[in-house]
């Protein structure tokens, strides 16, 4: 009897557990609760600081009470979701440590009130990041700048402002240059030429994508990239329609890296070239299935692709209407 209703006792308490946590609504309604409790502990932390504010301090101790407060009112404001909240707390504890004179602790806040704008206002997540940047210039912390420059133009590039997004990528690249961060200086350089690309600022993205491969070739990690880049490149030859430019490209790439003439990606190169010169777009679009077929060709790639084939096929019309 005893082992029937431990059993019986058991079933009851897992049924309950189940109504509770597959309820939407139970959940849900606990889930606003904690929020709810967050967010008032969150104003009782903020209170208390503006109180230390208008108070009187000793030696600038009440920046330091005040510090601790904000932070520990933003981190509530963070756990009920309460983004803007969160952010505009952590601009004020930002000014707090710099009353400290403490500048990396003041970016550090501007840097934590960026990645809560950024879930709901682009431009103040913008904005704060640009004052982390500035400070940690100021106190020689190049590389952390090149990280939250970087993380601005990914913001611009997000709201498709590709021309702020090479501005911010170009001051990341260059940063982390100096720093001899090359990797991730070649990520950057790589979104600037895409973006170039997609700008037609062909010029531009061929050399950005020839000088990344020149220094790729002499590094043991990088050099297997290097056809990616040179088939980038040649892309954006085949875009400016210059069939003898596009032809010097191809022995200057030979020249530079010459396992390249054995790769799909020359073979790709010259048989585009070849059907450009010859005007014929049935052979230019097989070329272009054929090395699909095997790689898949990504969105950038097949972008400015079409853009060579309608030029292509607009020369053919032009000419057809001649006839």
């Amino acid at each position: 009897k005893s082992n029937s209703q431990f059993t019986f006792t058991h079933i009851i308490l897992i049924l309950l557990h189940f109504s509770i946590t597959k309820n939407p609504l139970l959940l849900s309604k606990k889930n606003h609760t904690k929020m709810g409790d967050q967010i008032a502990r969150g104003e009782e932390f903020m209170k208390k600081a503006e109180k230390k504010l208008s108070g009187w301090g000793l030696f600038g101790s009440k920046y330091d009470d005040d510090a601790d407060l904000f932070d520990k009112a933003a981190n509530c404001f963070k756990l009920a979701k309460s983004w803007d909240r969160a952010g505009a707390v952590y601009v004020k504890l930002a000014s707090c440590h710099l009353k400290l004179d403490s500048k990396h602790e003041a970016a550090g806040a501007y840097a934590n009130a960026a990645h809560c704008y950024k879930k709901t206002n682009i431009r103040e997540a913008i904005s704060c990041l640009e004052q982390a940047v500035h400070m940690f210039l100021d106190i020689g912390r190049l590389n952390m700048s090149a990280r939250y420059y970087k993380e601005i133009a990914e913001l611009y590039e997000q709201e498709q402002n590709l021309e702020q997004a090479i501005t911010y990528y170009e001051k990341a690249a260059d940063l982390f240059q100096s720093e001899d961060v090359t990797t991730t200086a070649n990520q950057c350089k790589q979104k600037i030429a895409e973006f170039s690309a997609k700008l037609e600022k062909y010029q531009r993205a061929i050399e950005i994508f020839e000088e990344i491969a020149q220094h790729s070739i002499k590094n043991n990690l990088l050099k297997y990239g290097v056809r990616g880049h040179l088939l980038n490149a040649g892309i954006c030859q085949l875009c400016r329609g210059d069939v003898v430019a596009i032809n010097n490209a191809l022995e200057r790439y030979q020249e530079l890296d010459p396992t390249f003439s054995g790769t799909r990606e020359c073979k790709l190169l010259v048989d585009l070239e070849a059907a450009i010169d010859e005007e014929d777009v049935a052979k230019f679009t097989g070329c272009l299935k054929e090395y699909d077929s095997m790689t898949k060709l990504d969105e950038w790639r097949t972008t400015l692709l079409l853009r060579v084939k309608e030029a292509l096929k607009a020369k053919e019309l032009e000419e057809d209407d001649l006839t």
